[in-house]
């Protein structure tokens, strides 16, 4: 999209649990944003070893469990309650940037972050109330990257009447039989499946569409297209 002379590009804050830039997701939020502003990227994790990520952000039993991607490519399991100070100091960096909208590129749920006065978009929020609309009624299924989360699925999903069944394929290091295994328990089962992950692309949609054979939501567009109509 051309800029008028003198426009100023908006700037939307986009902040991972892994490390940016995320060079596999990026191109997918970028394009539902269709030039309206202009990404600023930033990670929990920006900085960190793996050893370190390792040593001293993994789940231990009990934690909230979630999964991301470091800038090399590799994918590391993380505690929430572990990253979540390191995710709200890199919010409040972003808002003290003059970032005015704060998009989390994480469909997990994180109590209480918080911004002083700029607009923070958790995904958590709003990917349940609109699968309930276009649910209908319909059965649901999601495919999340580790088998540990489905415990997780109550926490989010319950306070909108929706219990969807789950099956595990990571977007980092799954591969394609695993994406068949995971699409192929839904087969006669769901009629929509739910991509419950911010790192899943366009190829995974298409594995999960086509080894399921239903109607497949990526999170991430959802999301994009949704932040494209406010900035």
């Amino acid at each position: 999209m051309k800029r008028k002379q003198g426009f100023k590009m908006h700037k939307l804050g986009m902040i991972t649990i892994g490390q940016a830039p995320r060079s596999d997701v990026t191109p997918i939020v970028e394009r539902a944003l269709e030039g309206r502003a202009e990404l600023v990227q930033a990670g929990a994790l920006d900085g960190l070893s793996l050893d370190y990520i390792q040593q001293l952000l993994s789940p231990s039993p009990g934690e909230y469990v979630l999964t991301s991607r470091l800038t090399t490519g590799e994918s590391v399991v993380i505690s929430r309650e572990k990253i979540q100070p390191l995710l709200q100091d890199k919010i409040t960096r972003l808002e003290e940037q003059g970032i005015r909208t704060i998009l989390l590129l994480c469909t997990g749920v994180f109590p209480g972050l918080h911004t002083r006065s700029a607009f923070l978009i958790e995904p958590d929020h709003v990917l349940p109330p609109v699968l309930k609309a276009m649910s209908s009624g319909r059965r649901l299924g999601l495919i999340g990257p580790l088998e540990e989360q489905k415990n997780n699925l109550k926490l989010k999903f319950s306070p909108y009447g929706l219990n969807p069944e789950f099956a595990a394929a990571s977007p980092y290091s799954g591969s394609e039989e695993e994406f068949r295994r995971a699409a192929g328990q839904f087969k006669n089962q769901a009629d929509l499946i739910v991509l419950d992950c911010m790192g899943y692309t366009e190829t995974h949609r298409e594995l999960a569409a086509h080894y399921s054979g239903v109607p497949v939501v990526l999170s991430n567009a959802l999301i994009g297209k949704l932040v494209s109509e406010m900035v």
